[in-house]
């Protein structure tokens, strides 16, 4: 499919600075495009996920994708979409999530053609070698304080009442000073993100038209929400981590299966790589909602974590909903002999593994009947749980239909 066409198809499109000339410098070059990912955890969770398939699709049309890994910015933190200052974070632990965070990129992306293959830079290789009075001269000569305040990022805060400190106020300064310095240094002519992005991404396209006079473009993609107006990324659980020390394959093939009915579809053509034309076939012909979310959840975990994971994990959740079984990929929990030679608080043992969010919400579960210990039904909210409780040391709890977890003496 035409790469424009597939582009707007796809639902990655929400805007563009020129995107009938960016469009056709594309189809007579390949050319270089970058997104900026502040390194603020150890991985990037589900919420960051669109942009990366955007990158994907760069190469699969012949272009190469650079990933900012932002060891500089992240020491600064930015203020689009947040309420409050985010926590300052040391750079050892930065260069820690940095090299944690790539590992999902090398999974996801293309690494074997050399033309397409992702470029990754850190802008703290040149954001921490700046010259302060001759940056303020050089490059925030060409900002206005009058034009800053008008950027979402810092009219939102203020418009709130919330603070901004002028280090924060200082981010859309730096992400254009980024978008300039790739510009020159890799020819890349193009710089991706969200659409809050969109205020930060248009500063550095008219620094690059100040400073050395030539044209660059901006992309954004649409912030995605659930059908429930729920943020795509996070649940009441917690986050949707990409990176599998975090979140096993079985747990993101589940988050998957669990998509609300409503946004099957867009998923498929968001998350997927199947063809469009596939896509609108099988949404067609399949009246099963359930089999189109199995999918959606084999598709979308081959691309993170492969075909292998993925057969694995959908192999585990019919194991365990069809047949009762103990699935092979279910998530893990360890806990030592010695630990239940006086039996251990069942409530407590939920909340500490965070199985649950806290004691109450499993007095209430075990009220309603909803956790099991091997598919027998928990009553009392005072059991212990003992060895005797475990068969060849292995020991199935389920919360609900969805959610199961082995837990194992080692």
């Amino acid at each position: 499919m035409y790469k424009r066409q597939e582009l707007e198809a796809r639902g990655y499109l929400n805007q563009c600075t020129d995107l009938d000339k960016l469009d056709g410098i594309c189809n007579k070059k390949s050319i270089s495009g970058y997104i900026g990912f502040d390194c603020t955890a150890s991985s990037l969770h589900v919420g960051s996920l669109l942009q990366i398939m955007i990158l994907k699709l760069m190469q699969k049309h012949g272009h190469q994708p650079i990933v900012l890994l932002g060891g500089g910015t992240t020491l600064i933190g930015d203020p689009s979409g947040k309420d409050s200052t985010r926590k300052i974070i040391d750079q050892k632990k930065i260069k820690n999530n940095i090299q944690s965070i790539k590992k999902v990129f090398n999974k996801i992306l293309d690494t074997s053609n050399k033309n397409t293959k992702p470029l990754f830079v850190d802008n703290a290789e040149w954001l921490t070698k700046l010259n302060y009075i001759q940056f303020l001269r050089d490059i925030g000569s060409h900002f206005t304080i009058n034009k800053m305040l008008t950027f979402d990022s810092v009219k939102l805060r203020l418009d709130r009442e919330q603070s901004l400190s002028y280090m924060e106020f200082n981010y859309m300064i730096l992400q254009a000073y980024d978008f300039l310095k790739l510009f020159k240094t890799k020819n890349c002519i193009l710089q991706i993100g969200g659409s809050d992005q969109w205020g930060n991404i248009v500063s550095g396209i008219d620094l690059i038209r100040r400073i050395l006079k030539k044209d660059s473009f901006g992309l954004t993609s649409p912030l995605i929400t659930l059908a429930t107006g729920a943020k795509m990324g996070k649940t009441e659980k917690g986050a949707i981590w990409l990176n599998e020390d975090l979140f096993s394959p079985y747990e993101y093939w589940q988050f998957w299966r669990n998509t609300d009915d409503r946004d099957v579809k867009r998923f498929l053509n968001f998350f997927t790589e199947l063809e469009l034309k596939k896509i609108n076939v099988i949404c067609e012909k399949e009246k099963n909602i359930n089999n189109l979310k199995i999918i959606l959840a084999n598709e979308a975990t081959k691309i993170l974590h492969g075909e292998a994971a993925s057969k694995k994990a959908a192999q585990s959740a019919k194991e365990t909903f069809e047949f009762g079984g103990l699935g092979s990929d279910l998530p893990e929990i360890k806990i030592k002999s010695s630990e239940l030679n006086n039996g251990i608080s069942l409530l407590d043992f939920l909340s500490k593994n965070k199985i649950m969010s806290s004691k109450s919400e499993a007095r209430r579960a075990i009220a309603n009947k909803g956790l099991k210990i091997d598919n027998t039904v928990v009553l009392d909210e005072k059991k212990m749980l003992q060895k005797i409780d475990f068969q060849e040391k292995i020991l199935k709890i389920s919360y609900g239909k969805k959610k199961h977890y082995l837990i194992k003496i080692i």
